[in-house]
């Protein structure tokens, strides 16, 4: 595989060299996150995969083992994207805009249609669907084309310093957040890393389990779940499992769903498992890497839309009738459990508080019934302004399988979350310690079943430990500093206007 001599061994540099292909992604017509970030998808993906295969390829020759590759000439990296490349020397040197067409004519369309041809493997089916929403390039001219290739080019395991705590998966983590950030439209598909890191800690997926997302947006949980399970795998056995039968998602936007198989299969995730389609009316677009997935899962990971309005289609499927598409959500997580299996759910402060519509009632009451859920934490109002939604939201944690005697509940909320000052995994350092007895302190506290059916199941977090700062000056003394005050700039106006400011 060659390479240049350049070392990327910094974060920084690696971020800095990744805004340098955005920026040229920028000027040739894919303006916003929106519109470079899938281009630049499908670039990384084939570059990751071409050196993926050949590694794949040089160490079954070392033990005299067959190889097939998924892709064959023209179509690797090698061949048309590559500055040696056989096949981009041979555009080069042909006619003007030979490239374009080949990319558009030729590339695309062959890497979509890999599903279709006969003896198709696992591998060829991910590919051809992390091309699934790509007719051609939105590149405006070649020569920008052939700058932001050449610049991928150099982004190898080789160039970046695997001494230092970050792969090329960050490069994806970063592009991410940038279509997730405000101005750009995507926050529905980016859940906060920090969040997803604390959930993942509090649901502890272990090697053997299966976790599922049902609405996965860029693969952000199945990722994270992965490097904490890697953790835990013993065997080799363990990470072949890991990589090809433990991760299940779906997901409904055609703009995201290839975004999100290219994300985990950067993330070592071989046969990332995604449904593409809506998952709450059962509508299916392509559902042939979804198939042989369990009925039931271990673990459930998971921040579904809120806000949203679900027609019929979606309400008939479901025992509590509705359009709020959270509650449906709600209802299709718990169905979707195996007994004794753990979910992390992301939940909008309106689904714990409303009493006053029927399947909200009903969806809670099934909640504390058929679970244990054991916590809730109540967030600060501001988690996920970067990504557009001002909903104050908690953290929901529960185990399928016995009813909920009592709710260990953690306030987070009087902290104040700012674009300059955002939220951060400091936050649940006391909540961590405290986790394991469900102990009290001025943030945590329980509540028992009893009161919340006295309640009408109300489960909203209402801190009874809090302070609350009351001001007992009298109005006559209130006025008197106002008066004062007053004194104090009519002096301070009098000296500038004496020096005639």
């Amino acid at each position: 595989m060659k390479t240049n001599n350049r070392k990327l061994n910094t974060p920084q540099s690696l971020n800095a060299y990744t805004k340098s292909i955005c920026d040229i992604m920028r000027r040739s017509g894919r303006a916003g996150a929106l519109q470079y970030v899938p281009e630049l998808t499908w670039m990384l993906f084939l570059r990751i995969l071409d050196e993926k295969e050949q590694r794949e390829e040089e160490q079954a020759r070392a033990v005299d083992a067959g190889f097939k590759p998924s892709l064959e000439y023209p179509n690797r990296w090698r061949d048309w994207a590559d500055p040696d490349g056989r096949k981009r020397k041979e555009l080069q040197e042909g006619t003007l805009g030979g490239f374009m067409s080949f990319v558009d004519g030729d590339l695309l369309p062959t890497l979509r249609k890999l599903k279709d041809q006969p003896g198709v493997t696992p591998r060829q089916k991910v590919i051809s669907q992390v091309f699934s929403s790509f007719e051609k390039t939105g590149i405006d001219t070649e020569r920008n084309l052939l700058d932001i290739l050449d610049k991928i080019h150099e982004l190898s395991v080789e160039q970046v310093d695997q001494t230092h705590m970050f792969t090329l998966s960050q490069i994806y983590e970063g592009l991410l957040q940038k279509m997730g950030e405000k101005n750009n439209d995507g926050g529905q598909f980016f859940t906060p890393r920090e969040i997803i890191r604390v959930m993942v800690k509090v649901i502890d997926p272990r090697a053997g389990e299966t976790v599922y997302d049902p609405c996965c947006g860029t693969g952000g949980f199945l990722a994270q779940a992965y490097l904490h399970m890697k953790e835990t795998a013993m065997m080799a056995d363990d990470v072949e499992t890991l990589r090809t039968r433990t991760f299940y998602g779906r997901e409904k936007e055609n703009l995201v769903y290839p975004i999100a198989l290219a994300n985990l299969v950067l993330h070592e995730i071989d046969e990332p498992h995604i449904w593409h389609g809506n998952t709450l009316t059962g509508l299916e677009v392509y559902g042939g890497l979804f198939a042989g997935a369990p009925a039931l899962f271990d673990v459930i990971l998971t921040n579904p839309p809120f806000g949203g309005k679900e027609g019929k289609d979606a309400r008939t499927r479901f025992a509590y009738k509705t359009g709020a598409t959270q509650v449906l959500f709600l209802q299709h997580v718990i169905d979707s459990l195996k007994p004794g299996g753990r979910c992390g759910i992301v939940m909008d402060e309106g689904v714990l508080f409303r009493i006053n519509e029927k399947a909200f009632v009903q969806t809670k009451r099934k909640l504390l019934n058929e679970c244990n859920l054991f916590c809730i934490v109540s967030l600060p109002p501001k988690v996920f302004l970067n990504a557009g939604a001002a909903s104050k939201t908690n953290l929901l944690f529960f185990t399928k399988g016995e009813p909920t005697k009592k709710i260990w509940y953690y306030d987070l909320s009087d902290f104040n979350v700012t674009k300059k000052q955002p939220f951060s995994l400091q936050y649940f350092d006391e909540f961590f310690k405290l986790l394991p007895e469900r102990a009290d302190s001025e943030r945590s506290w329980r509540v028992s079943i009893e009161e919340i059916e006295a309640k009408n199941y109300d489960i909203k977090a209402v801190n009874p430990n809090k302070k609350v700062e009351e001001d007992t000056r009298m109005p006559q003394e209130l006025l008197s500093i106002i008066e004062a005050q007053g004194i104090e700039i009519a002096t301070a106006i009098a000296k500038l206007r004496e020096k005639g400011i």
